[in-house]
């Protein structure tokens, strides 16, 4: 750090330091003009006059008073102004008294508003001014009577104008910092979302695939001995479901890598063109499914058509793991004014305890269960709605209804 980088540094820290500096500098510009005669015969002559001990008091007084400039900046002035009008209307030859005054209304300029400085400012000049010229020795005329109306005006105007642009710096940081601040909010939101839609789309696959998994394994177990035909047949579903799921994890987390890695896939994300496929899964799995569409080939954005894919996998699901074995269940997609709406139906009794959800019971997850909490977020991010709930005389109800034209990839519906 060099000697001017310390010496900045150090006035900073102190700024009563500083002021005593600038009054010692006042001073010592006052006294030496006081010896100056502005109007000699060869134009401004030094050591022409010399100041009465009436000024030396005033300019003493004067200086001193800029010490305490940051800490009453009004008073100051007032005092400066006042020593200065005694000096304009008592002493010929003049002494640059009025100096300090132009100092201490540079101050109070650039550390008030602007309409303080307005009325201190004016009031300071046509005090100063008024009275050089009404009351003083020289001509009202006199080039120096003009000279305090000038530089008075002068300070003012500075004082404004360094005000004015430490306000405008400090709105430029701040917007500045408040900007950060919102892109470093908005990039943890965004990360936050994207986090939850992996673990949904995660949940989702792992969920759909090892309970059918789980299914065709107890069937193979099952019938092992008597019946080895079912038995590999089961086992073949659990090597295509298993197959599937390892397909569709190997694309999630294919999210997961960096930009331009050629190992990233580009398969397009499920939706309800796999409807058939999906439901034949679960007939494999021993789960009677019908469907029935009516939505018309409606074209539907990929938020949307991931979201309604994703609501039935993971309602008829819950209905192969908690609906009974002798559970049929429905499927509808029906196109209604500007919204498509999904709905799953079964007609299972349930395992006596009304649990439709990963360790949750009708709809409210517990400790691990994820399911309905999950098609909630996807249609609410959708701007959609869901209801889940028992049937009245039995089984269970998941109802979605997803806006058709959503055009917004949201983390609950963007693409896998």
């Amino acid at each position: 750090m060099s000697t001017l980088e310390r010496t900045r540094d150090g006035f900073r820290a102190h700024p009563l330091a500083l002021d005593a500096v600038l009054a010692v500098a006042v001073l010592l510009c006052m006294v030496a003009g006081s010896f100056v005669d502005p109007h000699g015969e060869d134009g401004p002559t030094w050591g022409a006059r010399t100041p009465d001990a009436l000024s030396l008091a005033l300019m003493v007084l004067a200086a001193a008073t800029l010490a305490l400039r940051r800490r009453n900046p009004l008073a100051v002035l007032a005092v400066t102004a006042a020593l200065s009008l005694v000096e304009l209307v008592t002493a010929d030859p003049r002494a640059p008294v009025v100096m300090a005054t132009v100092i201490a209304l540079y101050t109070v300029a650039s550390t008030t508003d602007r309409p303080t400085t307005w009325r201190v400012g004016l009031l300071t000049m046509t005090a100063l001014t008024g009275a050089a010229m009404l009351a003083g020795p020289l001509p009202w005329y006199a080039q120096e009577n003009l000279g305090v109306f000038a530089w008075t005006g002068m300070a003012a105007a500075a004082g404004d104008a360094l005000r004015s642009r430490r306000a405008f710096v400090h709105a430029i940081r701040e917007r500045a910092e408040r900007a950060e601040r919102t892109r470093e909010e908005e990039a943890r939101r965004r990360v936050a979302e994207e986090r939850l839609r992996i673990a949904r789309d995660l949940h989702d696959v792992v969920a759909h695939h090892i309970a059918l998994v789980n299914v065709q394994a107890g069937v193979a177990a099952h019938v092992m001995d008597k019946r080895p035909d079912q038995a590999k047949e089961a086992l073949a579903h659990v090597r295509q479901a298993s197959r599937s799921a390892l397909d569709e994890l190997r694309a999630t987390v294919g999210l997961l890598r960096q930009s331009g890695d050629p190992e990233a896939p580009t398969e397009p994300a499920p939706g309800l063109a796999h409807l058939d496929e999906l439901a034949d899964t679960f007939r494999n799995a021993g789960l009677p499914v019908e469907v029935a569409r009516a939505d018309h080939d409606t074209a539907l954005s990929a938020a949307v058509d991931l979201a309604a894919y994703r609501v039935i996998q993971e309602a008829l699901t819950n209905v192969r793991k908690h609906a009974g074995r002798s559970a049929k269940a429905e499927v509808s997609v029906v196109r209604v004014g500007p919204n498509v709406e999904v709905t799953v139906l079964d007609d299972g009794a349930g395992d006596g305890t009304g649990q439709r959800d990963d360790d949750g019971r009708d709809g409210h997850p517990g400790p691990g269960g994820h399911g309905l909490l999950g098609m909630r977020e996807r249609t609410t991010a959708l701007g959609g709605t869901l209801s889940a709930g028992p049937r009245y005389g039995g089984g269970f109800r998941v109802h979605a209804i997803l806006p058709v034209d959503h055009h917004v990839t949201t983390a609950a519906g963007g693409s896998v």
